[in-house]
């Protein structure tokens, strides 16, 4: 699904005067999209681009202009673009079948699953494959609530969890949620933001206790039964944002008493992003996997495929008969696969942990002498960087625009993110060379300068 940074603007008029010819390819695309596409589809740049190719950790536009790709289509592109495995995979099998649905079987979609409940710590594991990491946390949502015949779902302030009806319902991010109506009673608890909020100058031991209690609260005042808690290990479009290592483990031990399931979203921080683990939910491992992990994006490398893991007990809980026409199809099944192979085979999780280790730390040293960074955050190839008004903790999304601008000027994408639309999101394919994270670091320097500089001089005006 996408998730386009809260405060993208869209162009309301051509970008030509009336009677004249558009000025450019991507101006003439942009004013076709916006004569047939919804005005709520988010677009990035105020005169949007359209990607044509890529290579490795490098796309083009219609225009012939090169950039350094740091977001890979929304932490999408794992591996690399136009991976020779994942090409080979899906074309061979093209020319074989295209679909067929799970009515019938199908070998890729088996030895896939076969793969990742390996890969998922939880035992006695099944898997369902969909379309997008929106549909995988509606199958979770979905398994939770028939299970414990509730529907009652606790979630964390500032959280993303997709783009459908009872998504949003659980989605924590003002900024995503456009409807108040859900089928689910959604009860928000602290954890997600470690520091921002009540609880920030608190010690890592005081904050995650602080949030435990916050949560037994929340319990204690809810009459029924809770049916889970779902989280993101580090959230996503909430900036890239997460509480203390431990933190969910210690809500796990508050759930297991309540016999409340945890839903781990893995949908951005899963298949070794991180670096220091394959699953975010093993930052808080010493209380056992969660019940239910949703996983998406990175998987397909760009292919639709996402799906649920949970252990057969609660993923066989539902009494009516169901199918996926698309899920899991012999298509993305084998790119999937092919790319799970290249992924393990390369230890993209130990590049994920050296290389994204050295650009947090090149981007520490860049934020440490610039008025508008608050922070630089997150771990492995998944990092923030938050911005604010130079020289407040006043968060600034129109920073966060300017430095979008200004390293696309200067051939590097990236994302944002922050409820407040305050926060770069950092995350390249993990096949990310040092020489490339070193080249975006010294653009992302630069775009940092730029923006303060025009911030500065438009206070000073």
């Amino acid at each position: 699904m996408a998730d386009t940074a809260p405060g993208t603007t869209r162009d309301t008029e051509p970008n030509t005067a009336p009677g004249t010819a558009p000025a450019s390819p991507h101006a003439d695309l942009h004013a076709r999209h916006l004569a047939v596409l919804p005005d709520w589809l988010a677009t990035y740049y105020a005169r949007p681009i359209e990607l044509t190719h890529g290579e490795g950790r490098h796309v083009w536009d219609a225009e012939g202009n090169r950039y350094l790709d740091f977001f890979g289509g929304i932490l999408t592109t794992m591996t690399a673009h136009a991976l020779p495995e994942v090409q080979r995979a899906v074309a061979e099998q093209a020319g074989k079948l295209l679909h067929s649905s799970t009515l019938y079987l199908s070998r890729h979609a088996v030895e896939l699953a076969e793969r990742i409940a390996a890969l998922s710590g939880i035992p006695d594991a099944r898997v369902f494959f969909t379309t997008s990491g929106t549909e995988a946390n509606d199958t979770a949502l979905l398994l939770a609530t028939a299970y414990r015949s509730s529907n009652q779902v606790l979630a964390l302030r500032n959280s993303y969890h997709g783009r459908s009806f009872t998504a949003i319902g659980i989605t924590g991010n003002s900024a995503w949620s456009p409807t108040s109506l859900s089928p689910l009673q959604t009860l928000y608890v602290h954890g997600g933001v470690r520091t921002r909020g009540p609880y920030a100058h608190l010690s890592d031991a005081e904050f995650t206790a602080a949030c435990v209690a916050d949560l037994e609260d929340v319990l204690g005042q809810v009459g029924g039964s809770v049916a889970a808690l779902i989280a993101e290990p580090v959230q996503g479009v909430g900036g890239f944002t997460s509480g203390p290592d431990g933190l969910l483990a210690a809500f796990k031990r508050v759930l297991d008493r309540h016999g409340i399931l945890w839903i781990s979203d893995e949908v951005q921080t899963g298949w070794g992003r991180t670096g220091d683990n394959f699953w975010g939910w093993q930052a808080h491992q010493e209380a056992g996997p969660p019940d239910i992990l949703t996983f998406a994006k990175g998987i397909g490398n760009g292919l639709s495929m996402g799906g649920v893991v949970a252990r057969a007990e609660v993923m066989n809980c539902l009494s009516g008969n169901s199918i996926s026409t698309f899920g899991g199809s012999p298509v993305t099944a084998a790119g999937a696969l092919a790319n799970l192979r290249h992924l393990l085979d390369h230890d993209l999780q130990g590049n994920a942990r050296e290389v994204g280790g050295l650009l947090r730390s090149r981007l520490a040293s860049i934020g440490a002498g610039l008025g508008i960074v608050r922070e630089v955050r997150g771990r492995g190839l998944m990092l923030g960087v938050e911005l604010v008004e130079p020289g407040t903790d006043t968060p600034s999304a129109a920073a966060a625009g300017l430095v979008l601008e200004a390293a696309r000027e200067r051939g590097l994408l990236i994302g944002k993110g922050g409820r407040a639309g305050n926060a770069l999101r950092i995350a390249p394919p993990l096949s990310l060379t040092a020489a490339e994270a070193e080249e975006g670091a010294a653009v992302l320097e630069a775009a940092l300068k730029h923006a303060q500089s025009e911030l500065e001089g438009g206070a000073a005006q």
